[in-house]
């Protein structure tokens, strides 16, 4: 259940702050996205899979802990990204 190479790279590549970057939070938050989004369509097929549920519980717990991190160290980058994203209403 991961992300394919070719989307991984493309994820990294248009999230990165210089040409290397994949361990910034913007890319960081980025590929958590795209896995859980990809768990997310999953669990409509396998209701009852509860270990990959923690997983994804894991997932969106890391997530939302940088975007926290992002938003107080970096206002407009945490608003671009969560555009982006499409990760708030």
């Amino acid at each position: 259940m991961s992300i394919e190479a070719e989307r991984k790279q493309a994820l990294v590549k248009k999230h990165a702050r210089k040409k290397g970057d994949t361990g910034s939070p913007e890319v960081q938050v980025a590929l958590l996205t795209e896995r859980i989004n990809h768990l997310t369509a999953h669990f409509e097929k396998h209701v009852k899979d509860h270990h990959s549920r923690r997983g994804l519980l894991m997932m969106v717990s890391n997530r939302r802990r940088l975007l926290d991190y992002l938003k107080r160290t970096n206002q407009t980058a945490y608003e671009k990204l969560i555009e982006e994203l499409k990760l708030r209403k």
